[in-house]
């Protein structure tokens, strides 16, 4: 079989999005600034896909007082650099569970042959934490695609086309696996058929484009995802 299921990470692996807001808190703290992301103001960020970008975001739209206003995209870089390392620490510390049915969904995707691949805007430092963390390692995944790999994130399709070209497979014979909609835009813009999970921050939003909309990935039946691909030609 040469199928793959490739898997966007935060909010679709884990429910990640929680332990990034508290570990940006931890970085600004850090810091000394006097920013503080709570859960409303963060699931309004989470519309800038990137933490960097919704760093700088921040500053642009809700003043960030405290940042520099010379050599900004240095501190950007300084301050995204701390908070990856608070949440790396929490992930590895064992706390950050995979969401129910992915590791099921994972195991059994493999033992029936399909090819494994990660597709996401957060850091690679961030993905092997995660998988280390809950799978042992990222050994399961043939091709990862993750941060600065493409010149522009989500909803921009551009890591889901660096991950089909380096699966060397068309996007027909692939199904993506992602829980936002900027998620949904970029893999349905590759052209993959995508599976929507829905998480804590993204609930609410719309996936009209998807092929199918799953709230429990635990008590799903997986034929009907492995349905969404063809055989590659």
């Amino acid at each position: 079989m040469n199928k793959a299921v490739i898997f966007d990470v935060d909010g679709t692996l884990s429910e990640t999005e929680e332990t990034h807001r508290k570990a940006f808190n931890c970085a600004f703290e850090s810091s000394g600034l006097q920013w503080h992301w709570d859960q409303a103001l963060y699931a309004r960020l989470l519309e800038v896909t990137g933490g960097k970008e919704r760093i700088r975001y921040f500053i642009e739209s809700f003043g960030g007082a405290g940042a520099p206003a010379d050599r900004l995209d240095e501190y950007i870089r300084t301050l995204h650099a701390m908070k990856t390392k608070a949440y790396t620490d929490m992930v590895s510390s064992g706390s950050v569970p995979l969401r129910p049915g992915i590791r099921e969904f994972i195991e059994d995707a493999a033992e029936r042959g399909f090819r494994l691949a990660i597709a996401t805007t957060t850091t690679p430092a961030n993905v092997d934490a995660l998988l280390s963390a809950t799978l042992g390692g990222t050994e399961r995944f043939e091709v990862i695609c993750a941060g600065d790999s493409v010149p522009n994130k989500k909803p921009a399709p551009d890591v889901y086309e660096l991950a089909l070209a380096q699966l060397a497979l068309p996007p027909t014979a692939c199904v993506a696996i992602e829980d936002s909609r900027n998620g949904l835009l970029s893999s349905v813009a590759a052209g993959i058929p995508t599976v929507v999970t829905p998480g804590i921050y993204t609930s609410e939003q719309r996936f009209d484009e998807a092929a199918l909309v799953i709230n429990d990935l635990a008590a799903s039946d997986f034929e009907s995802i492995y349905r969404l691909t063809s055989p590659a030609g």
